[in-house]
């Protein structure tokens, strides 16, 4: 069975996904953009699982419950803040995809959404980024037999062109 790989316009907090990934800083404990917004969704009570992970570095990964979320799980990864491209900002955000397809592999998931990680305050340009992620998750993908599906949800219409575009360039 193929998987799939698609780009939607969405609110990630709204996913019928098994999982979803949260651009999070290094705290856990919520913050601005799309990991505010997790946060608000999720309720207090992922804040409070949070706090019991101590944090997490940048390139690496945490799985919480969802809790009020339609995603049974939260993959919170913390990407690298832009720095002109010079300081291993690509190897530190392959690494933030990698880390959450390992962990949704470990939690047997089937279908999985990502952000568009690092292009927000951390100022990470996104068509540097969605080619990162897209290969990125390819190649993680061709080791994994549970994960079935996997979306990148982009929040405004100029971020979904841009993952489009990297999407249909990409070599599979």
């Amino acid at each position: 069975m193929p998987i799939v790989i698609d780009v939607l316009h969405a609110d990630i907090t709204t996913l019928a996904v098994d999982a979803i990934v949260n651009a999070a800083n290094p705290s856990l404990l919520g913050g601005g953009g799309v990991d505010g917004a997790i946060h608000r969704s999720a309720g207090p009570d992922l804040l409070d699982e949070c706090r019991r992970l101590g944090g997490c570095a940048t390139g690496d990964a945490r799985l919480t419950k969802g809790y009020r979320l339609p995603a049974k799980f939260v993959i919170h990864t913390v990407g690298p803040v832009w720095r002109g491209g010079e300081c291993g900002e690509s190897r530190l955000l392959e690494s933030c995809y990698r880390r959450a397809i390992q962990i949704a592999i470990d939690a047997g998931v089937k279908s999985l959404a990502f952000p568009s990680i690092s292009t927000g305050i951390y100022g990470y340009p996104i068509e540097l980024a969605s080619v990162v992620a897209i290969s990125t998750v390819r190649a993680a993908l061709s080791e994994s037999e549970t994960i079935r599906e996997v979306s990148f949800c982009c929040f405004s219409a100029t971020d979904l062109a841009v993952y489009r575009r990297a999407l249909r360039h990409d070599i599979p």
